[in-house]
């Protein structure tokens, strides 16, 4: 690895159906970063190197494939419905895979942490996911599942769902850059989230343990 963060490359994966901002909040994050506290080029690639369209309809061309992208250090990998099916297929496990032994850090939101238990990254780990894969990857062999906003053991970062992705970069530039180059790029970002929580759905049943925890020290 090189010793300067503007020398380093961020990659962030794309796949046919991923949730949008699973992958725009981090990007964000990440070239906020490289733009104003000397973090890691970005760029994005897929297993293709197509268009593709996100979840929502949000369409996307992707800066490379998997055979014409350049070495990275980091690697962002999106969650959505989709990471379902990519958990089958096997050239994305091989691509995440070869990924997680090269690069420094992998990072997952949502979903993406089952992409990452497909490819046999999970093993021995702590991780999370969205609250609705909580249960399913409960059932997971390995995995020590922890109902937090984002999760950190070693290599592997992984978060909760679509907005998550947001804090757990965050916490990544702090980890890697130091507190104030995360702050410099909250700053940039205007990142000071709004605490009010609409309704009753934080307190239900379904929640994950660190949203029913903001509930009841209220």
């Amino acid at each position: 690895m090189t010793s300067s963060f503007s020398e380093q490359s961020f990659a962030f994966l794309m796949y046919p159906g991923f949730e949008e901002l699973d992958l725009i909040g981090p990007w964000e994050m990440a070239t906020m970063w490289s733009a104003y506290a000397d973090g890691p080029a970005c760029f994005t690639l897929s297993q293709t190197g197509e268009p593709i369209t996100c979840a929502k309809g949000l369409k996307v061309t992707p800066d490379y494939s998997f055979a014409t992208a350049p070495d990275f250090d980091y690697l962002m990998v999106p969650g959505g419905f989709a990471a379902l099916e990519e958990m089958k297929n096997q050239a994305m496990n091989n691509f995440l895979a070869d990924a997680a032994s090269r690069a420094e850090s992998v990072l997952s939101v949502c979903t993406g942490s089952l992409m990452l238990y497909a490819a046999g990254l999970l093993n021995g780990k702590k991780a999370t996911t969205h609250w609705k894969m909580l249960p399913e990857m409960k059932t997971f062999d390995g995995v020590e599942v922890v109902e937090q906003r984002y999760v950190h053991d070693g290599a592997i970062w992984t978060s909760a769902g679509v907005s998550a992705g947001i804090d757990m970069t965050l916490a990544f530039v702090a980890d890697m850059a130091g507190e104030a180059a995360a702050s410099i790029v909250q700053h940039n970002a205007e990142y000071y989230p709004d605490p009010v929580r609409y309704g009753g759905e934080a307190a239900a049943d379904t929640s994950p343990a660190y949203v029913r925890a903001l509930v009841a020290a209220e």
